[in-house]
């Protein structure tokens, strides 16, 4: 039998509880679209923390610098100490220490960009207000998630925070294990490549406006340093309005005016936090999708959790999956497919004859995802896309490849195959 070699390997990764319900969701409107790709299943998740010790095990991280983009599930992630209790008894005395795997997968390969895209489409019941239309840049490799915590705190760093900084002083004579510290860290560089990311898109994409959310009246060193680093980017771009808010302020004013606002960048738990409002405002987490997007891969995911309590009953909304998979054909560059898929969530959404529980219906994850992939057949594959150089996505993979190598194409990039599933 000749072998054929797809156009795209993407990384399959279901991860725990609900995340294997909405991947098999975003299969069925895959294979609708026929996308020329070969998937290939990775393992993550809590069973192999259990298991192993390592919720990302090397194998998949070897697998994930070998892919082009990777589709995420959803991830269960606890704190250390309840962590530590459910390993296999026999890696319990191994002092192992539980991280979450998107966000060491984040770290591990510079995806660095966040890009949450949070759209209220009409006839969708839920929608706090119509016409909502907001991008989140969130920076997603530094501040408070970069992982440098200590506690119990050695006793060497708090004699140097000691001897540093005077506001430590009411802390200085507590015992190690009475307190903990995390430590918020925010480079220039990283503070000035989002925002630049941010302004990109909305040039790019004829945005009006570019908003910094921050607290750099209390937290003035790190929000500081990100607010000046806003500054100087903005100046770059004339063209597009700038403004900034106090993250607490912001969740007031996003709430009171909505429509006011278009494109938002901020570090990364302040993007965390108001991109799940956006999404909340435009129908739940269940609407809500995200790119995890770096220079050389790109992974995506619905912006909910595991939902344990609701695993293995097929009653999710799968939406957020979906859209997350048309931002991954924006970044492999399949911009008209992208385009067909969100025509075709946009139309299920307006009829709402198929509506799951979140949206006061009782039809199934696959119901919703059969739903969506029949009005693919109403769709034309060459839906002329919002922007032919990349859809939603501000830096595609089509368009890396490109700056990297020039503008022709290799032959195993221009290969046909069936769709296909490995398992490694």
């Amino acid at each position: 039998m000749q072998a054929f070699m797809a156009k795209y390997r993407i990384a399959w990764l279901p991860g725990d509880g609900i995340g294997m319900e909405v991947l098999e969701a975003a299969e069925v409107v895959l294979d609708k679209l026929e996308l020329d790709a070969e998937y290939v299943y990775g393992d993550i998740g809590w069973q192999f923390w259990c298991s192993e010790g390592d919720a990302l095990p090397a194998r998949t991280v070897d697998l994930l610098k070998n892919v082009d983009a990777a589709l995420f599930g959803a991830i269960t992630s606890k704190p250390a100490k309840a962590a530590a209790t459910e390993l296999a008894p026999a890696l319990q005395k191994n002092l192992l220490t539980y991280r979450s795997p998107i966000v060491r997968m984040r770290q591990l390969f510079d995806l660095y960009i966040c890009l949450r895209p949070c759209k209220a489409y009409p006839g969708n019941a839920l929608n706090f207000k119509e016409d909502i239309d907001l991008v989140v840049f969130r920076e997603n490799t530094e501040d408070l998630y970069a992982g440098v915590e200590f506690g119990p705190v050695p006793p060497e760093l708090a004699d140097a925070l000691a001897k540093l900084s005077k506001p430590f002083a009411p802390f200085a004579k507590l015992a190690p294990d009475e307190y903990a510290v995390s430590c918020k860290i925010n480079t220039r560089a990283g503070s000035e490549r989002i925002v630049r990311a941010a302004f990109e898109f909305a040039r790019k994409f004829k945005r009006k406006k570019v908003t910094v959310v921050h607290k750099a009246n209390v937290v003035r060193a790190t929000d500081g340093l990100f607010l000046d680093c806003a500054k100087a980017v903005a100046k770059q771009f004339p063209d597009i309005a700038f403004d900034e808010a106090n993250i607490d302020a912001m969740i007031m004013w996003l709430l009171k005016n909505p429509l006011n606002y278009d494109v938002l960048v901020a570090p990364n738990l302040y993007g965390d936090i108001i991109s799940d409002l956006c999404a909340q405002m435009v129908g739940g987490l269940g609407f809500g999708c995200s790119g995890n997007i770096g220079e050389k891969l790109a992974v995506f995911e619905p912006t909910h959790g595991s939902a344990p309590k609701h695993a293995g009953k097929f009653k999710v909304n799968p939406i957020a999956t979906i859209l997350a998979t048309r931002m991954m054909l924006d970044w492999l560059g399949e911009t008209d497919k992208a385009a067909a898929l969100e025509g075709a969530v946009a139309q299920v959404i307006k009829e709402g004859k198929v509506r799951t529980y979140d949206m006061g219906g009782s039809n199934s994850t696959i119901d919703m995802a059969v739903a969506i992939a029949a009005k693919l057949l109403k769709q034309s594959m060459h839906t002329q896309s919002r922007n032919d150089a990349g859809g939603l996505i501000p830096y595609t993979r089509n368009r890396l490849l490109e700056q990297a190598a020039g503008s022709s194409a290799s032959a195993s990039q221009l290969s046909v195959t069936n769709l296909a599933k490995t398992t490694i």
